[in-house]
Order: C-alpha cells, then sequence, then structure tokens
C-alpha cells in the first residue's frame, strides 16, 4: 500500500528535518483505508469509502522535543512543515530525557510488512457487489421475529512504515475483514437488544453468517431479567468481556502511570501480588493474528514474554523516555498481544467453570461503570445470568459489581482456555469467588 514514491518521501522528511535543525528525528507514515457497507432489516442502508494518510514527526531539537503530524505528503508542503515545526520546538523547554532508542534494540526483520502474514491480498480484489453479497447473505431478519437489524459489513488494510536518523526502517501491513450485528427483539411490550461481531485478518476466515444468529439468541435470553439479590457470588465473566478484568491491571504496569504516581501497581516489579495460577504472557509474534506485531511505535523490536508469571509482576511497560525519565530498564510502550493463561488446566470453556463455580452469577455485559487506578477499586453495572448446579437459571439485569482488582484476583477460581483470536487480548472466561453484587 505504501509506495516507493512515499517510502522516499519518509526519508526525505528525515533529511528535511536535519537541514531544518534537528539533531534527530523519527518519522512514521501510516496509511489506512476501509470500505463498509451496512444494513438495516435486510436492505443496503448505507455505503462508505474512508481513505487516510498521515506522515508523523517526532523531533529532538537541541535538547528540546515535539511531535507533529500532516496530511500533506508533498515534498513542497512538508518542506515548510517541518521548518515550522522544528521552530516551534526551539521554544519549548528542555528535557534531557528525551531521545530516540538505543539502535540495538530496534527491530531489524519488519521489511516486507508481512512477515506476521496479516496481510490478505485477497482484499484487492473485493469488488462493491461481493461486499454487498456479504453483508445481506448475513442478514436474518426475513427470519422472522425480530424487530430490526442492524449490521455491518467492513474491510480494511493498515499499513505503518517507521524510519529515523540512526537508521531504524521498519513495516507492518494488516488487513482486517470485519462482521457486526445489533438485533433487537420485542416481548410483552418490551424490547430486548444484542450485539455480536467477529473478525479476521483473512477473508477466508470471517465467519459473518454466525453473527446474526448469535446476536438473536443472546436478545432471546435477556426477556424478563431482573435484578438479582445483593449479595457475594461467585462470579464468572463471559470470554467477550473478560478484558475489563485485565486492561487496569496492564494500564497500571505502564510507566506513564507509574511516574503519575497513579497506579496501584507502585515497586510491584518483582513482587508476587497475584495467585500462583495467574499467569499473562505477551505473545507479539502469532502469525496471522489481529494486532501482532515486530516492533512496537519507537520501532523497538517485541519479544515473547511473562508479564505476569505464577503471581508474580515481572514486566512493566517502559518506552525510552520513561526509561530515562524513571531510570528504569527499558522494554516496549504496551503489552502487544497479551494472553492469560489457562488454569488451573487446559480445555476449560464457559460451561466448565460454572460447573467448577457450582453457583453464581455469570456477566455478560459491562454496562458503564469506573476503575480508580490508583487503588484498584472498580464500580462496574453488569448484566447477564444467575446459575445454579452449573447451569443458567434466569437473566439478571441492573446490577453492579464492585471491589478492588488486588482483592479480586486473590480469589481467581479459573481461567478458561477458550480466548477468541480476533480480539487484540486474548483474555478467556474468568472466574472468581466472594465478589460483591448489588441489586
Amino acid at each position: 500500500m505504501i509506495s516507493i514514491y512515499e517510502t522516499g518521501l519518509v526519508e526525505k522528511s528525515l533529511q528535511l528535518a536535519r537541514e531544518a535543525g534537528a539533531q534527530k528525528a523519527r518519522a512514521t507514515l501510516t496509511k489506512s483505508e476501509e470500505d463498509l457497507i451496512a444494513t438495516l432489516n435486510g436492505e443496503v442502508d448505507r455505503v462508505t469509502h474512508c481513505a487516510d494518510s498521515s506522515l508523523s514527526l517526532a523531533l529532538f531539537v537541541d535538547g528540546r522535543f515535539g511531535s507533529f503530524s500532516t496530511n500533506k505528503l508533498d515534498e513542497a508542503s512538508l518542506k515548510d512543515f517541518i521548518f515550522k515545526s522544528v521552530a516551534i520546538v526551539r521554544m519549548i523547554s528542555e528535557d534531557e530525557c528525551r531521545d530516540l532508542p538505543d539502535p540495538q534494540r530496534y527491530c531489524r526483520t519488519a521489511i516486507t510488512g508481512n512477515e506476521l502474514e496479516s496481510a490478505d491480498s485477497f482484499r484487492s480484489e473485493i469488488t462493491p457487489e461481493m461486499r454487498s453479497n456479504i453483508a445481506l447473505s448475513a442478514s436474518i431478519y426475513a427470519e422472522g421475529g425480530i424487530l430490526s437489524e442492524e449490521g455491518e459489513y467492513s474491510d480494511s488494510i493498515y499499513d505503518v512504515l517507521v524510519m529515523d536518523t540512526n537508521g531504524l526502517c521498519c513495516r507492518h501491513s494488516e488487513t482486517s475483514f470485519d462482521y457486526a450485528v445489533e438485533i433487537t427483539i420485542e416481548e410483552d411490550s418490551e424490547k430486548y437488544s444484542a450485539y455480536h461481531w467477529e473478525s479476521s485478518s483473512s477473508f477466508k476466515d470471517l465467519k459473518a453468517g454466525e453473527c446474526g444468529f448469535k446476536a438473536l439468541e443472546k436478545a432471546k435470553a435477556q426477556i424478563a431479567s431482573t435484578p438479582a439479590e445483593s449479595g457475594k457470588y461467585n462470579m464468572v465473566v463471559d470470554r467477550d468481556v473478560a478484558s475489563r478484568m485485565v486492561s487496569p491491571v496492564l494500564r497500571a504496569l505502564n510507566a506513564f502511570a507509574i511516574q503519575q504516581n497513579n497506579s496501584f501497581l507502585m515497586d510491584s516489579l518483582g513482587q508476587k501480588l497475584f495467585p500462583e495460577g495467574m499467569t499473562v504472557v505477551d505473545l507479539p509474534h502469532l502469525k496471522g493474528n489481529c494486532c501482532s506485531k515486530l516492533f512496537d511505535s519507537e520501532g523497538v523490536a517485541t519479544k515473547e514474554a511473562a508479564i505476569i508469571e505464577n503471581g508474580v509482576v515481572r514486566q512493566y511497560f517502559v518506552n525510552s523516555y520513561m526509561s530515562r525519565k524513571l531510570n528504569m530498564e527499558a522494554t516496549i510502550e504496551d503489552a502487544t498481544r497479551p494472553k492469560l493463561l489457562p488454569w488451573p488446566k487446559k480445555g476449560l470453556d464457559r460451561d466448565e467453570i460454572m460447573k467448577i463455580c457450582g453457583s453464581g452469577i455469570l456477566v455478560t455485559e459491562f454496562n458503564g461503570g469506573n476503575c480508580n487506578s490508583t487503588s484498584g477499586d472498580f464500580s462496574y453495572g453488569v448484566e447477564g445470568f444467575l446459575f445454579e448446579d452449573g447451569k443458567i437459571v434466569r437473566p439478571v439485569s441492573e446490577m453492579l459489581v464492585t471491589g478492588n482488582f488486588l482483592k479480586l484476583w486473590e480469589n481467581l477460581i479459573a481461567a478458561g482456555d477458550d480466548s477468541r483470536e480476533c480480539m487484540s487480548k486474548l483474555i478467556p472466561t474468568l472466574a472468581f469467588s466472594n465478589v460483591d453484587f448489588n441489586g
């Protein structure tokens, strides 16, 4: 997608940055394209095509730093943009911690952009008629009993090239094929809506036809939902939403949060703060998977690594700036493809985990709420199902789950082996004991 001419422009921008007075610079060219077909009640409702390209520059000038971006990618416009940007940086306060990463940490293997087989060349062969046919054939509105159905099929490509004045040059390309649908039904004058989506970096692996039926099943399952009685329950969190339990932990391990004293995992490196059975690893090089990547935004090579290992915190996410700011070892800027490993054994799915728990509440949706990043306290609106003897009894809604993430993870019962590959975080079904629910 990025042409030889555009690659030359990236090289030229670095040359111009130096001519303007920058000692060092990093240039990132990003291009994306998306085609979308939206349907309403089994008919095409909207067709869109979006294309975007932009160049971002990180400029290091006389001990100062600034970042800028533009979508004017002709040489004359770039020259004017870069010279003005360097002049602006000269007015910023000095910051001795700003610098490019150590070149020894650079990624040297991302040459074509498709080393991880994340870009499907078939996308260039898809016609508007094919897109329309995919969207319409995935619709189940004609099945009857549906008040409304809103579906969207899209395919997109993302291409990024990163170069700097220290010799960095790496590229990443990725396609995505997606179908999502929201279905609304009516029962006894009450409306119930549910959503389901599928995504794949490969066209042949997209399972668009399953989405409508799964959304309809979810909507029907909500009929006559009411709050459960307040109290402590075992909580099973469905794999579709389980990342809500892990994302605050990963954010708390970011050096920016630590530097701002805004993390409930301050001074946690090497400490056993989680249960023995909890292991989270970063798997950034899974081939054919969305979000897999060989490098971060600084061009630093990613690698498979333990984030939390048997309850022990093994890694902070520390970019080159925070490394100097906090005098900490640099890693990568963020988790690329985090996966929570199954525990206490492999092969568990949601139904088997509910059997292990016996009774409790299965959470299938989060409706607002918040997490205090400093203390780890959380409060989320949820809906789902009450279950007994490992089987769903009835739907529940308008419930509030509260607690503290460190205490929550101490009560981990099980982690499944059923994470969805189409999600950026590979988090399976999770189960916890003694969780506070309020109806």
